[in-house]
């Protein structure tokens, strides 16, 4: 049985607070987390609608930082649905928000746009403090953690095992030049033990086109994401991890749906739903144990390829 975690991380959009001034909470609520358009909501409500409908469940790893400019009913209102409706709730972390915090900054001053710009102790820190402000707003003691923009490095995964939690999601074998700064690389693919934590990496796939393509949503097609599922178990993985997000399914202005993602969304719950050997896993439920040896990564498969290239064309050309 591969146990899939659908990941969403759920956060205010530090951008928008920045360029429209503190007094913007319920309009970024409304942006990025409930996913608010004139044709009907497809943020974290309508997800947990289509999840429930199939009978799944999904980690959504909640960023705190909110709470240091609007409190922590800001996280409340985010963290007790999740709760109530029987979905995960998990440590998500942007730094950008202490930027935009003030004299409520924590650490008195910014050091950039990633956990990883900060020291070990600063880290302890921050983390120690967005634990508890989920835990304030509802949610159990966190276990696992990913870092904004993937941000981490290994004193991150230090830091975590200092601090308590157990499993860190920051490495994505498929986005080896973004922002993440573990010392670990494409072929780390399978859960394993570092500094203390298990590190659950980012699921992915091998791309016709070179290199390795993540698993997010808006990443792959929903049939490159079911090939990839089938491979994983008929491999015997044990876990699979694909990455989501809280204001996935608009177009990049957040103003309307993006109908191409929000149709492959439904797409992969319904299929997960009827697939034999798959079912979704929580780290509340069932915590990803370390393997050590590298996942077989599913072959390119070049047809399966290009018509996700034909498909985000479409996307693009019709959101952004």
């Amino acid at each position: 049985m591969v146990a899939l975690y659908v990941t969403i991380d759920t956060e205010y959009e530090p951008g928008f607070t920045a360029k429209r001034g503190l007094n913007t909470r319920a309009a970024n609520f409304d942006r990025a987390i409930r996913g608010a358009t004139p044709a009907g909501d497809v943020g974290i409500f309508h997800q947990m609608d289509v999840l429930e409908r199939h009978g799944l469940k999904a980690v959504f790893f909640v960023d705190p930082m909110p709470a240091l400019i609007w409190g922590t009913g800001a996280i409340a209102d985010v963290v007790e649905p999740i709760v109530t409706r029987g979905h995960d709730v998990q440590l998500h972390l942007h730094t950008e928000w202490l930027a935009i915090a003030g004299d409520a900054n924590p650490l008195g001053a910014d050091r950039g746009p990633n956990l990883k710009d900060f020291t070990f102790d600063e880290q302890c820190r921050l983390l120690d403090l967005g634990a508890e402000i989920l835990m304030d707003a509802g949610a159990p003691r966190p276990v696992a953690f990913r870092a904004g923009n993937y941000g981490a490095n290994d004193d991150t995964l230090r830091a975590l095992a200092h601090i308590g939690l157990t499993h860190d999601s920051s490495h994505p074998p498929g986005l080896m030049h973004g922002d993440c700064d573990i010392a670990l690389d494409e072929g780390h693919r399978a859960p394993l033990v570092r500094h203390g934590v298990v590190e659950v990496p980012i699921g992915c796939i091998a791309d016709a086109f070179g290199g390795l393509r993540h698993a997010q949503l808006t990443a792959l097609s929903y049939r490159e994401i079911f090939a990839a599922l089938r491979h994983a178990r008929e491999q015997g993985d044990a876990s699979f991890t694909i990455v989501s997000h809280s204001f996935e399914l608009l177009c990049r202005k957040r103003t309307r749906i993006n109908k191409v993602v929000s149709r492959r969304f439904e797409k992969v719950c319904e299929k997960v739903a009827s697939m034999k050997g798959v079912d979704t896993a929580t780290y509340s439920d069932t915590l990803p144990k370390a393997v050590g040896d590298p996942a077989p990564v599913m072959p390119a498969a070049p047809l399966l390829n290009g018509s996700r290239l034909v498909e985000q064309a479409v996307a693009n050309a019709l959101y952004g």
